[in-house]
């Protein structure tokens, strides 16, 4: 059985009741790899939702994310607060595997409109917040002669310069590879100049360390410029 009907069978093997079911994640895509796992969201009506398990099916990993319509509402709600939805996402990109009585639909038909929608608005005090932190800490790099901490501060600003420049364009959060995905959605020619930058910069390689200051400096001008002189929280 392919992805899709080991999903399937494992929703009607473990929740013959479900109201609804996707399966989400990159074994979708063409970024599927050896370890993929399947990201399944199911709908209850009511307990055992909420929970969340991770187990091996039919020898694929499964990863379970239980809920009922309104924990699904509450996740979603707070997910969109913090600008990345992880829930949203896999609801209006999975394959909708089971749906019952038309939730499964209606959820995936909300999710996408509220992706296309955009997250909330980033306030011009968290703006000013992360500004501040990239500048600072871009500054330690500048100075470091430390081979290891260099790897460190990298790793720091590839991070904060990445969510920063999501956040100036108005563009969802993510985390691990799905903030690299974004950017790279938002912003290919930023995306390739971090990254590259950065492995350039850890490796200690000619011009690396500069080329990614560059990088990171273009990300701060997009947000406002550098901040630090001026600088005041009460």
């Amino acid at each position: 059985m392919d992805h899709v009907e080991v999903a399937a069978q494992l929703v009607r093997d473990r929740f013959p009741g479900a109201r609804a079911a996707f399966l989400a994640g990159s074994v979708l895509t063409h970024r599927r790899t050896a370890t993929s796992d399947l990201d399944i969201v199911v709908l209850l009506a009511g307990p055992p939702a909420p929970f969340r398990e991770s187990l091996v099916y039919e020898g694929w990993p499964v990863e379970l994310f239980v809920q009922t319509e309104a924990d699904w509402r509450g996740f979603a709600e707070r997910e969109t607060a913090e600008r990345s939805s992880p829930l949203l996402a896999m609801c209006a990109e999975g394959v909708l595997l089971s749906d019952a009585d038309g939730l499964g639909a209606a959820l995936r038909a909300e999710a996408r409109e509220r992706v296309a929608a955009g997250p909330p608005p980033v306030s011009a005090t968290e703006l000013e917040d992360r500004r501040y932190s990239l500048t600072d800490t871009l500054d330690d790099l500048r100075g470091c002669t430390d081979a290891q901490e260099r790897a460190y501060l990298v790793a720091h600003l590839l991070q904060r310069a990445s969510e920063l420049a999501l956040l100036a364009g108005g563009h969802w959060l993510g985390g691990g590879k799905w903030l690299s995905r974004r950017l790279a959605a938002a912003d290919p020619g930023l995306h390739g100049r971090l990254t590259a930058g950065a492995a350039a910069a850890i490796a200690g390689q000619g011009e690396g360390p500069g080329r990614f200051v560059d990088a990171v400096n273009e990300v701060l001008e997009l947000a406002g410029g550098p901040l630090w002189a001026g600088y005041s929280r009460g």
